[in-house]
């Protein structure tokens, strides 16, 4: 069974092996004028879901410093449930990078989910002057 507008898209299970760090619902302003949510938007979103395991080894200020890879695998529509699930990927003396996986599923027809993009994204941990510094090591 497919979600009726993802439908070139077959139901997939939520990954197991990621956690979920942010749940959002898109609203008709961050659409265009097909309906489809704006890429942009999207990517906005995965950058923030994508912050959140970091921050935890970073331990402070931690900036974005690369989108490694960016796949829209469906279009998100307005409406649509979206789930964010991220992994530390690699973890280097000042930087850590993630995979995102976004998931969607209708608001009528919760419980079937469809992966709409996936993405890899670096963050390195900076001080107070914007410069790089050493991740704390893990306590």
């Amino acid at each position: 069974m497919t979600i009726s507008h993802h439908s070139s898209a077959p139901e997939v299970l939520l990954p197991t092996d990621k956690e979920l760090v942010l749940k959002v619902i898109p609203m008709p302003a961050d659409c265009n004028a097909n309906g489809d949510i704006f890429g942009g938007w999207v990517m906005a979103q995965v950058d923030l879901a994508g912050a959140v395991l970091p921050a935890r080894h970073t331990q402070g200020r931690q900036v974005t410093v690369a989108v490694n890879q960016f796949i829209f695998k469906q279009p998100v529509r307005v409406g649509d449930i979206l789930s964010f699930f991220a992994s530390v990927t690699r973890i280097g003396r000042t930087s850590v990078t993630v995979q995102v996986e976004v998931y969607a599923e209708q608001f009528r027809t919760q419980g079937k989910y469809v992966k709409v993009t996936e993405a890899s994204l670096t963050y390195v941990a900076v001080d107070d002057t914007g410069k790089p510094r050493e991740i704390p090591p893990a306590s």
